[in-house]
């Protein structure tokens, strides 16, 4: 089992890695993207001139953004600056716009430097440290840049032709659909950021150059498997779990925030079916209708799809998250019913709770607390606004509470609220913390431990 658990956190780590990159810059993709849909011959408001944005923005901007992030994740400011020259290399002479080839270089040129850094730690003569830094990136950028040109290009083109050339056959075949059956369950688990970003975007980028569209926007952030478990939940379901579900559908279908229905597909695994379900009939749909956005609808929102639908092509859009929506729902609801009484009787959330927060030691004396999800911005910034809340209606605004994304924790931290299924990872990124795991983010009942230990050890000071 601790094998298990360890590769599933490895996994979860690349994942996030990839998708780190990726997030931060998701307001460049949707300006991209709304420069697209408004401007292009065929948009809702042509014009040749902001037209020319298109090109530059996906070939240069986006890609370098992307080589910058990751780099700085790997060595601060220096690494992102000399991982975007070196990203520079793929960059130019290809005929691919080089996403996952910046997701490469982006890295691994922050990683030379850092290397670099560290071998010279503290040889370098005073007075000369300013112009070793500068030159030595200035070099290694250099070097790295032309070995990208020669040789990492050639591959990553090489690459990139036969994914887009196998996923154009698969649509072409019309067998996407069976993408569910591998892209369902990765949400669940998580991984839906490294999907939509690491695998799908670059792809559909391409799409979108030849065909002013793209299905593969679609297949992640598809927010209509996940309202059909919510709504049965609603309808159908007892305890917590209903009770929490209309906040959940909210939350969910329209602020674009996946994650908060993960745990209801987590407390009967057997809600996998449904997502898959729900994912094969919507793809099939959108396949059938042509549908198909200009720019990765991020958050997966029903506002976001609708903002970045092509002109003429927002119902195939719909029809396809309405048909994903009611074969989720109807696959759910039989087993939601089923164990409807038994999640009544053994509704043990808050009692597990009460377990834990009693083992977390010196707990009223906490002066931060931190919520973590996988990107650190979704359900965990709605856990924090939640307890924050609580807190300041018992009188307590000395205590900070922020959120952060899973592999982010700072080694100080006190205690760090997270999801369950993400426990193991919060425990290998800062192992002194105090975690405090839960089922659902969003459900305050499970933080009124926290507050009443705070609030008691308040008044006895």
């Amino acid at each position: 089992m601790d094998n298990v658990n360890s590769g599933r956190v490895k996994v979860q780590q690349f994942g996030r890695f990839m998708s780190g990159m990726v997030m931060p810059n998701l307001g460049a993709f949707i300006a991209w993207g709304l420069i697209t849909a408004l401007f292009i011959p065929t948009g809702w408001l042509p014009n040749k001139k902001f037209a020319e944005l298109v090109g530059p923005t996906l070939t240069y901007l986006l890609p370098l953004l992307i080589a910058y992030t990751g780099g700085k994740m790997v060595h601060g400011v220096r690494g992102g600056v000399v991982g975007a020259i070196a990203t520079m290399g793929v960059i130019i002479g290809s005929n691919v716009t080089m996403l996952m080839g910046a997701m490469i270089m982006g890295p691994f040129g922050a990683w030379v430097i850092k290397k670099f850094d560290d071998a010279t730690d503290g040889k370098v003569p005073g007075g000369f440290e300013m112009l070793v830094e500068n030159f030595s990136a200035g070099i290694i950028g250099l070097l790295l840049c032309l070995f990208a040109n020669i040789l990492i290009q050639p591959v990553m083109d090489a690459i990139l032709m036969v994914l887009t050339a196998g996923v154009n056959w698969i649509v072409g075949h019309r067998i996407l659909p069976l993408s569910a059956i591998f892209i369902e369950p990765a949400k669940v688990l998580f991984l839906n950021n490294a999907v939509n970003h690491g695998v799908l975007a670059p792809i559909a980028i391409e799409q979108v150059k030849e065909a002013g569209k793209s299905v593969l926007f679609l297949l992640e952030t598809n927010p209509g498997p996940g309202l059909g478990i919510l709504v049965a939940y609603w309808l159908f379901s007892k305890g917590s779990a209903k009770a929490s579900a209309p906040g959940a559908v909210i939350v969910h279908f329209l602020g674009g925030i996946h994650e908060i229905y993960f745990p209801y597909v987590l407390m009967q695994p057997i809600l996998i079916l449904a997502v898959i379900a729900g994912g094969f009939v919507g793809q099939l749909t959108f396949i059938l209708t042509g549908a198909g956005e200009i720019a990765t609808p991020s958050p997966g929102s029903i506002f976001a799809l609708i903002a970045v639908a092509p002109r003429g092509g927002l119902i195939p859009v719909l029809a396809g998250v309405c048909t994903s929506a009611i074969i989720s729902f109807l696959v759910a609801t039989p087993f939601v019913k089923k164990n409807a009484a038994r999640m009544e009787e053994n509704d043990n959330a808050l009692g597990e709770a009460k377990a834990q927060i009693n083992e977390i030691k010196n707990i009223g004396n906490t002066q931060t607390i931190l919520f973590a999800c996988d990107a650190g911005m979704g359900t965990s910034a709605m856990g924090a606004s939640r307890l924050k809340k609580m807190l300041a209606e018992r009188g307590i605004v000395n205590v900070r509470v922020d959120h952060v994304a899973i592999d982010a924790i700072p080694q100080d931290a006190q205690l760090v609220v997270c999801q369950k299924s993400l426990a193991d990872r919060a425990k290998s990124v800062c192992p002194n913390a105090q975690i405090y795991s839960i089922g659902n983010l969003v459900n305050a009942a499970e933080y009124t431990g926290i507050v009443d230990q705070i609030a008691a050890q308040k008044k006895k000071q």
